[in-house]
């Protein structure tokens, strides 16, 4: 049973201790959970879900509420998201990858 202290192995699902670097059994390093990695495979689906809504709803800033700003969804709503220019600047943002969620993680593709 694992205790307040102790973590999963990343690989071999060994408990470990939780500030334990490198995995004593299998020898894998284990990620760092401050440190975002590039890699996250759900980061492309919220990239492809936000591309999308913004494409096809971004008038509407739908892709601004799936984000988590809603408050600049709103204005959009209310504007048609700036009559189409604010919609055109979200979608150059988010296709060249800049774009951050409400949380200030960047929503991009991994090519």
């Amino acid at each position: 049973m694992k205790q307040e202290n102790e973590k999963y192995c990343h690989e071999c699902g060994e408990i470990i201790n939780v500030k334990a670097e490198i995995c004593p059994r299998c020898g894998v390093r284990q990620p760092n959970p401050q440190c975002k990695t590039e890699d996250d495979k759900s980061s492309e689906k919220r990239w492809l879900i936000t591309i999308l809504l913004c494409w096809f709803l971004g008038v509407f800033g739908i892709h601004r509420f799936y984000t988590g700003h809603t408050g600049i969804g709103v204005i959009q709503l209310i504007t048609l998201g700036g009559c189409g220019i604010w919609t055109i600047i979200d979608f150059i943002i988010l296709a060249v990858g800049e774009f951050k969620d409400a949380n200030g993680n960047p929503i991009r593709y991994n090519f």
